[in-house]
């Protein structure tokens, strides 16, 4: 549907090039230099009059309108359509040059007709279909490929670190080498040399000593430092909680003690409404306790009799 116009002007100019050429010439004009540039560098011997100019943008508006209303390369169908609408428009909706109040709106209306399409051309011209754009490929190339530049360069990191992690493990080799023949030589200099060395070596671990306890003092000082502070916030905590749960008690004795006043009174109030009720509770208790010891005595009848049983099995 945005190709339609496209096509059908391109058409309308190929059948009268000289009228759109007439029509065009102040746009014609103002773009020759930049056409006598363009001639200059292309392959052709002298510049294009005006109405091989119209054919050339009417033969464009016709192959990119047609590529576009296929869905042949739109992107690029749409900037060459949205290329040749910016001339034609300033060529023929110039509203601004008429006088007449009904032709200069007309045009004005044609002039802003051309720039919503030419909105729509920008829209279609910028839309992938979802797919990536060549500026999406060309950031993510240069992603790869610094990429690749880093793990070339790794390896190479890799590689120049262990040639110096073997040179420098060949220097210490020798290095150790030197000082252990070092150590010989100082061990038969300093057996050589009596008790001197041992004296100084004497004086030397004493030094040491004092300075290991030294430092254990003031470990243990820093130590106590820490208990002291620790105890003392433990102890704060302590006496805080403990003055929360004095402060609960009381408050869940309360009420318990009101719960249990509210109790005995509701029982105070049914013995006074039933008199009754009270002595036959008494009965019920007696009747319970008689019964209950009823069953103590027959079974410890039974145990002492077992009893009886077995320790006469035993002495006989």
């Amino acid at each position: 549907m945005l190709a339609a116009l496209f096509i059908q002007g391109g058409i309308n100019a190929l059948r009268a090039p000289e009228a759109h050429a007439q029509a065009a010439k102040p746009v014609l004009d103002a773009v020759a230099p930049a056409v006598d540039k363009a001639t200059e560098v292309a392959p052709v011997d002298q510049r294009p009059d005006d109405v091989m100019l119209i054919k050339i943008d009417a033969g464009v508006k016709i192959a990119a309108g047609t590529m576009l209303a296929f869905g042949k390369f739109p992107r690029l169908a749409s900037t060459a359509l949205a290329a040749t609408l910016i001339p034609t428009t300033l060529a023929a909706h110039r509203f601004w040059e008429e006088t007449d109040s009904q032709r200069k709106q007309e045009q004005q209306i044609h002039f802003l007709k051309n720039v919503s399409m030419l909105g729509g051309l920008l829209i279609a011209a910028a839309d992938t279909e979802g797919k990536p754009s060549l500026g999406w490929r060309g950031r993510r190339a240069a992603r790869l490929a610094a990429a690749q530049a880093g793990v070339v360069t790794g390896a190479a990191a890799d590689a120049t670190g262990r040639v110096t992690g073997a040179v420098h493990d060949a220097g210490g080799k020798l290095s150790g080498s030197t000082r252990q023949a070092g150590g010989t030589v100082a061990g038969l200099a300093a057996g050589l040399a009596g008790l001197a060395p041992a004296a100084g070596a004497a004086v030397s671990s004493r030094a040491d000593l004092s300075s290991r306890a030294a430092d254990l003092s003031r470990r243990a000082a820093k130590a106590r430092r820490r208990a002291e502070k620790r105890g003392a916030r433990l102890q704060k905590v302590a006496g805080k909680r403990a003055a929360q749960l004095q402060k609960a008690a009381e408050k869940r004795s309360a009420q318990l003690r009101k719960r249990a006043a509210k109790r005995g009174a509701e029982l105070q109030k049914r013995f006074d409404r039933s008199p009754g009720l009270a002595t036959k509770l008494g009965h019920d208790v007696a009747a319970r306790a008689s019964a209950v010891g009823h069953e103590v005595a027959h079974q410890a009848g039974g145990l002492a009799k077992d009893a009886r049983k077995r320790a006469h099995a035993l002495t006989h």
